[in-house]
């Protein structure tokens, strides 16, 4: 589990609230029912009018992955990659059948099992891209959508306001609460802003990030099986998959890996689909 964003977003409400506690305020004076309410559901309605019903489940689908996703270590999938590697040359490509039906990945499976049916190179290249491309358009719908949500958030929250004032203006005899009134009438404009840049801009941000390294594992998985395809010798494409992989991204034990551990990649190919951001 990645706890970054629930995290961050704890921190930035934390940080509000050592505001208001250090302003002498009460949080009480900001969770007003109605501006919130108006707020959070317009804005999702607004978005999803902007859209589709699909595009709409789909972001909620890829929240709890946003939330508590974890995302493969691009080192453990080359371990992976390179132990199918050993085994093709030691035992021939039939054997990857046999591997294909331990491992969890769909998209690793499928490739597999494509490669024992004997499916040429430039097909199956052409078949893993296209998966690719598909599931790199999934994330972006989700991310898209609430990237959305953080753009209509704060027009909401300033569509409250003036209605608020509104409100305020048809009391004007009433001297002495105008100023509760003038106060309570700007929490609708707080909560667009707030609801934007702390949850909706985030999670959406959060969601691209982790559509783009599940996009990566994908490439790397996708050019390690095609490799083994074509004979690679393992030591030689352990060093090109990691070649591919940012120096950042590669991990402490990257730079001194020799090669794969020999077992199974069942149960512990580390390339399982838990950290899609969207299925």
């Amino acid at each position: 589990m990645d706890p970054a964003t629930i995290a961050g977003i704890l921190l930035a409400f934390g940080a509000l609230y050592a505001m208001i506690t250090l302003e002498g305020a009460h949080v009480s004076s900001l969770l007003l029912p109605a501006p919130m309410i108006l707020v959070f559901f317009a804005t999702i309605a607004i978005g999803i009018a902007g859209g589709t019903l699909k595009d709409f489940m789909v972001a909620v689908k890829a929240v709890p992955p946003a939330l508590l996703g974890k995302s493969t270590p691009p080192q453990d999938t080359i371990d992976s990659v390179v132990v199918l590697a050993e085994k093709a040359r030691s035992e021939g490509l039939l054997a990857l059948e046999e591997e294909a039906g331990t491992v969890k990945d769909p998209f690793l499976k499928g490739a597999l099992q494509n490669i024992a049916d004997g499916t040429d190179g430039e097909e199956l290249r052409i078949l893993l891209e296209d998966e690719i491309d598909s599931a790199s358009a999934t994330h972006r719908t989700a991310s898209k959508f609430f990237a959305s949500l953080g753009g209509y958030a704060p027009t909401v929250g300033i569509i409250g306001t003036v209605v608020s004032l509104t409100h305020v203006l048809e009391n004007l005899s009433q001297p002495d609460e105008l100023g509760h009134m003038i106060a309570a009438a700007f929490v609708a404009t707080l909560w667009g802003l707030l609801s934007a840049n702390f949850l909706w801009l985030p999670i959406g941000t959060r969601i691209k990030r982790l559509g783009d390294m599940e996009t990566a594992r994908m490439t790397l998985l996708m050019e390690g099986v095609l490799a083994v395809q074509a004979g690679s010798q393992p030591r030689l494409l352990a060093e090109r998959l990691r070649a591919m992989v940012p120096q950042h991204a590669q991990g402490k034990g990257a730079k001194g890996a020799k090669g794969a551990s020999k077992g199974s990649i069942g149960s512990g190919d580390g390339v399982g689909a838990e950290g899609r951001a969207a299925a």
